[in-house]
């Protein structure tokens, strides 16, 4: 609109007549060249723009343009048309003071114009966007940027159906790999990518009817974008000063503002956009070999799992399981890195909902377990040896297992304690037992594979079993856990021992008592230990009257053992001590006792051939246990014997204590003939002071004698031929033979006299000819043993054969009977069909 003449001179306002005529002509008629009859909306926009761009925008002309489009909404779409046209004329004349303006006034009438006809407005306003970012100037391309901001968080009222953001996708995510000279200018373009796509999430993510920001084609696009952003940062980030000293422009860093973009992008993901989420994150970290690092990979999926929803985690585990298993023949540096993020990752699930994918984890972990025991023992990941790649992998390989046993045990430390216990039956269910078949069938490593994978699965136990706290002992050490475990202590593998000690050490121990075990010695007053010690409950007493005999023997053949060394010996020790303390009665401490005796018996019989070493470390550990728990029961004269025999050793033999022998280089005698006397701990003596205080003298004076055959399931006794006995004595006497020979007996007062004065004589018979009966069955021959048990059987089977003849017998046949080949009367089966039957019985 020309100045009035008042203000400018005649000649000045012929020109500026003359460059209106010429700037605005849009059409060919009259109403095109004369400004007084072109439309409104364009002559209020071209009041808009000064003379001079460096004035800005006309605030007052803005107003108005401002007011007429919200008195005239099916104007907008013209009003955008135009100022399109402007501005593209003003970039191609390099008049980039007017592209300002024309953008500010779009900004402008899109924050103040929400009605329905603003989407034909927004096409004409993403036109210009587009404009300003195709452009080569990095000013223009960081102002079209921030008007796309601010248009994306404009909430508009209807979508749009035809609307595609797929070019500012790709613009943004090139804008986010600038590689500009200048770093300062590099690092605002940077930025303004990444303002781009949050801009281009926000505007998409939540309307199901714009376009589909989390289609792969955009979402391969938009996350390496930010994860390059993010990587970028990695190097200056170590070298950048605390938060507090950090300015203004520090705060703003490319790194921290990708970081915000990548958690909100993934706080918007729903159920099924998490796949295609995570899928490029795992194929950037491919491509640029950032598993190896570990720490950029850990970093990107701790801000993956505090990011989404707490119910979508198991999604990324089972995302990385997958990853893992199709990276199986891959380098094992990269393996390991996985197994790392797979530990982070499936530790912050363990807080949320990790659902059905805790037992997928544990199976996955093991799988790869015994992969990489394959490829350290092949050398090769097809089998084929190959000695040069063996040498180089090996040491990787064994890295990428005690990754993978460390995992095992951080994610089982999450997990509540009934999902513990399933996971301890899991991992026990996968080690190949002795006697039974392998779980995980070696491919191509045989035994030595099988050895180590033994040790890698009991070591991840051990970690499964470290800090396990439960009150009832009973359900933690099932009979489907405990034996295939206990199988493992009588292996000669003396590795595989010693961790079966520590898992039972583990789960044994609930009040924290075990480091007080950890050395062997003779403590003349325990106090100093301050042992937490409970009343044993009646689930303890359960569990120690079914599974206490097979601990027993299984110490017992432990300390038989010629491999085992000071560890061994270390571990019994505390695994004596947890026993006592956390699951003792008066009945287990008589057991524990006989079963020390029995160990110094061992040490000193020449029969099994013990080393010297071996045989003074059951000594001492003999001597370490019984001051152990003389102090615990309290009987002055049990202590004061225990005490006489330490003393003695201290004089005559301390090769026998464990001060002489748990060292590192102890001083021996080349053999143990002259053990004997005062040095040893005596049987009866004990027996003598401890039934004073009340304690079964009958069973303390029986020696302990170990079960050398399977735990027996159908008694409580010492050995299986009493088993056997006792079940002969209940077959003879419930036999159908004695019964019919048995008359029926009277029972009157003088029968009941004499069985009361009798009693006491016919207690010594009984338990004389029981004595005599587990006698025949310990020391017979074989041959003799398996004829009576089988004439026995034979006799059983013929007396139920008798009885099913008697009770089971065929339905009388109308049809008679007919006779048999022999001479014998046979019923002849007579289909039901054919069956006469009277009225009454059919209806």
């Amino acid at each position: 609109m020309p100045l009035p003449a008042t203000d400018v001179p005649a000649s000045q306002r012929l020109a500026l007549d003359c460059r209106t005529l010429l700037d605005h002509r849009v059409g060919k008629g009259v109403c095109g060249c004369c400004g007084a009859l072109r439309p409104r909306y364009k002559r209020l926009v071209d009041n808009i723009f000064p003379e001079d761009p460096e004035d800005g925008l006309v605030k007052a002309n803005m107003e108005k343009l401002t007011f007429y489009a919200l008195s005239a909404p099916e104007k907008l779409d013209r009003i955008g048309a135009y100022l399109s046209e402007r501005l593209s004329r003003d970039v191609a004349r390099h008049r980039y003071g007017y592209v300002c303006i024309a953008m500010e006034a779009l900004d402008q009438l899109l924050m103040a114009c929400h009605c329905q006809s603003i989407n034909l407005f927004v096409e004409s306003f993403l036109k210009m966007v587009r404009k300003l970012l195709e452009s080569d100037k990095p000013s223009l391309q960081i102002l079209g940027t921030n008007s796309f901001v601010k248009f994306a968080n404009i909430e508009e009222d209807t979508p749009s159906y035809h609307r595609s953001y797929d070019f500012f996708v790709s613009r943004f995510s090139e804008m986010c790999h600038s590689s500009y000279e200048d770093p300062d200018i590099r690092t605002k373009i940077r930025m303004a990518g990444i303002k781009g796509l949050q801009g281009v999430v926000r505007k998409t993510v939540n309307d199901e009817l714009q376009a589909n920001i989390w289609d792969p084609q955009h979402m391969d696009k938009i996350v390496p974008s930010l994860l390059f952003n993010l990587q970028s940062g990695e190097r200056t980030e170590s070298r950048s000063p605390s938060p507090l000293q950090a300015s203004e422009k520090e705060k703003e860093s490319p790194v921290e503002l990708t970081e915000r973009c990548f958690r909100e992008l993934l706080g918007r993901a729903a159920y099924g956009n998490i796949k295609n989420a995570i899928t490029p994150v795992l194929m950037h970290l491919d491509n640029h070999s950032l598993w190896e690092g570990k720490t950029f990979a850990v970093r990107c999926f701790k801000i993956i799992m505090y990011s989404i929803q707490s119910q979508h985690s198991h999604l990324v585990i089972q995302q990385l399981l997958g990853h893992l298993d199709a990276n199986s023949k891959n380098s094992a540096t990269v393996r390991a890195g996985i197994v790392e993020v797979l530990l982070e990752a499936a530790a912050i699930a363990s807080s949320g909902s990790v659902g059905p994918t805790v037992l997928e984890v544990f199976n996955t972990l093991l799988r790869q377990l015994r992969l990489s025991v394959d490829y350290e023992l092949t050398g090769s990941y097809d089998g084929n040896t190959n000695i040069g790649t063996k040498i180089i992998k090996a040491h990787e390989e064994r890295q990428l297992q005690e990754a993978v046993i460390r995992t095992i045990g951080s994610f089982a430390n999450t997990l509540p304690t009934y999902q513990r216990s399933e996971v301890m039956l899991f991992i026990m269910g996968k080690i190949p037992v002795p006697g039974v078949h392998l779980a995980l069938p070696s491919t191509g490593s045989g035994p030595e594979g099988t050895r180590m994978i033994q040790i890698m699965l009991l070591k991840s136990l051990v970690q499964v079993t470290a800090g396990f706290q439960t009150t009832n002992m009973l359900t933690a050490l099932p009979n489907s856990f405990l034996e295939p475990l206990l199988s493992f202590s009588l292996t000669e593998d003396p590795e595989a021992r010693l961790l079966v000690l520590q898992i039972l050490l583990s789960l044994i121990d609930r009040h924290d008592n075990r480091p007080k075990f950890s050395n062997i010695s003779i403590i003349s007053d325990i106090s100093v230990l301050k042992l937490k010690v409970d009343k044993c409950s009646r689930q303890d007493n359960l569990f120690m009257k079914k599974h206490g005999q097979q601990l027993y023997r299984h110490i017992y053949l432990g300390c038989k053992e010629q491999s085992s060394g000071r560890e061994h010996y270390e571990t019994l020790f505390a695994l004596l001590g947890l026993l006592s303390v956390e699951l003792a009665n008066e009945e287990v401490v008589v057991d524990l006792i006989r079963l020390t005796l029995a160990l110094q018996d061992l040490a000193l019989s020449t029969d099994e051939a013990l080393p010297v070493y071996n045989r003074c470390a059951v000594h001492a550990l003999a001597a370490a246990y019984l001051n152990l728990i003389c102090q615990l029961t309290t009987v002055p004269a049990f202590c004061q014997h225990i005490h006489e025999v330490i003393e003695a050793r201290q004089k005559e033999s301390p090769f026998l204590l464990p001060e002489d022998v748990f060292i590192d280089n102890p001083k021996l005698l080349s053999s143990l003939e002259k053990v004997e006397g005062d040095v040893l701990f005596l049987q009866s003596k004990i027996t003598e002071v401890l039934g004073g205080s009340g304690y079964n003298t009958e069973r303390l004076a029986t020696p302990y004698v170990p079960q050398y055959t399977d735990e027996d399931r159908l008694s409580k006794r010492k050995s299986i031929g009493e088993t056997i006995s006792l079940q002969v004595e209940v077959e003879s006497r419930n036999s159908p033979e004695k019964e019919e020979r048995t008359p029926t007996e009277e029972i009157t007062f003088e029968t009941l006299k004499n069985a009361i004065v009798d009693s006491v004589g016919m207690e010594e018979q009984e338990r004389e000819r029981r004595r005599l009966v587990v006698e025949k069955f310990q020391k017979a021959p074989f041959e003799e043993i398996a004829a009576h048990c089988g004439a026995r059987a034979t006799l059983l089977q013929s007396k139920l054969n008798q009885i099913f003849e008697i009770t089971i017998r065929p339905p009388p046949s109308p049809s008679g009977t007919i006779s048999s080949g022999y001479g014998q009367t046979q019923s002849r089966s007579v289909p039901i069909y054919e069956m006469k039957f009277p009225d009454l019985c059919v209806y």
